[in-house]
């Protein structure tokens, strides 16, 4: 799975790709600072099973810090989105199509109201990043669009009659865009339409199957970032009052905090409520002051800068899923070498022992003859729906790698 980082020009997608990251891509204050997508790697942050079984665990595929799990997800960073991208201008249907292999959305907007629709410097508080929030769904909308009418006329008399029909040919229209099967029948209820009646639509009913597939293929949340400037708080109150799920980000704040536990300067976990300087000495007075500001206009407004809060919800609540931890040793909870509670997958809820298998090695979902819930000692068939923290041995007929 992938979370694409999106929104207009100049509201700090690179600064929040590189807050979860730890990159150093460009980042400066003027749009298009990005023009190639940037891809890395962030993590995901859960509670581990290791605190519950009293166990002292050594993660090989992901890692614990004081009892919190951080598992690695995809990440990438697109090109600002303008108003007109879905026919070209700015960046265009190249930043569209970075979106392809994306599986949900972060959509960065500035919840300070400092910046235009274009990404432009403006006073502080004097725009509103609602309309930035429907620019970017409404060209991904126009984009898909787009490519799903070429051709419609003859798509939709072919799969006339049969819904399997239909439903294949938009998955073939519409392939590499991460888009299932699934997907297609569900924004075919949600709209209210027949996909054995294409040949009825108008073009409203197409519009609006195209809307309903974009939010069940590419679900998004909104990060409000620049959180801790002047008017934020009453932008971001204004924007959920709307009910959409805003997350309120200090992209800034999380990159100096997470920088200076690198330099050994504080003790943070990210998504942590606090800091602690350990080095005081160390610290210029600059760097004492920054410290400061972020304690008081982050910290202490949101309780946390927002970024993690943000990856989880992405990847935990609108992707569904689940964290599971494998094992070969089911006495010891370790893998051959005695590393304990070694690997922690994310896994989709409703996910079956053999989906593990197929995560793990595709070797061992081929060859699977069955699994072992290692806390109840319990034999799982191939088709057993995983729960979360479940802890897994899987037994095939080959080894892994």
């Amino acid at each position: 799975m992938i979370a694409g980082i999106v929104g207009k020009p100049n509201t700090g997608k690179s600064t929040f790709f590189n807050s979860v990251t730890l990159q150093n891509v460009p980042m400066a204050n003027y749009p298009f600072t990005t023009v190639s997508p940037n891809f890395g790697v962030g993590y995901v942050k859960v509670e581990c099973v290791c605190k519950s079984l009293g166990l002292e665990d050594n993660p090989i595929n992901s890692t614990c810090i004081n009892g919190s799990r951080f598992i690695p997800v995809k990440l990438v960073d697109i090109a600002g989105l303008v108003r007109g991208a879905s026919e070209g201008r700015g960046l265009g249907n190249r930043f569209l199509d970075d979106l392809r292999q994306a599986d949900v959305l972060i959509h960065i907007v500035d919840a300070s109201g400092s910046t235009d629709e274009e990404g432009r410097q403006v006073a502080v508080g004097s725009h509103d990043p609602e309309i930035d929030i429907s620019l970017v769904e409404d060209e991904f909308d126009k984009w898909l669009l787009e490519i799903v009418k070429k051709d419609w006329g003859r798509t939709s008399r072919r799969a006339d009659g049969n819904l399997a029909k239909f439903v294949e040919a938009m998955r073939g229209r519409l392939s590499g865009l991460s888009i299932k099967s699934s997907h297609i029948l569900q924004a075919l209820e949600r709209a209210g339409l027949r996909g054995d009646k294409p040949v009825s639509w108008k073009d409203d009913d197409l519009e609006k199957f195209i809307h309903e597939l974009r939010k069940i293929s590419k679900p998004s949340i909104v990060a409000a970032n620049k959180a801790d400037l002047p008017s934020a708080q009453e932008i971001i109150r204004k924007l959920r009052s709307n009910g959409r799920k805003i997350i309120p980000t200090a992209s800034e704040a999380e990159l100096l905090l997470r920088r200076a536990a690198t330099m050994g300067l504080i003790e943070y976990i990210t998504g942590a409520k606090e800091f602690k300087i350990v080095n005081n000495s160390a610290l210029s007075d600059q760097q004492r002051a920054a410290l400061m500001l972020v304690q008081e206009r982050v910290l202490r407004v949101w309780n946390t800068t927002g970024t993690q809060e943000a990856i989880n919800s992405s990847f935990l609540e609108l992707l569904d899923q689940i964290a599971v931890y494998p094992v070969e040793d089911e006495t010891r909870f370790s893998d051959k070498k005695g590393n304990v509670l070694p690997d922690a997958f994310l896994l989709r809820q409703g996910g079956t022992a053999k989906d593990l298998a197929h995560l793990i090695h595709s070797d061992l979902g081929d060859s699977f003859l069955y699994a072992i819930d290692v806390k109840s000692g319990m034999r799982l068939g191939s088709d057993h729906v995983l729960q979360d923290k479940d802890i897994i041995k899987i037994v095939a007929t080959a080894r892994k790698g």
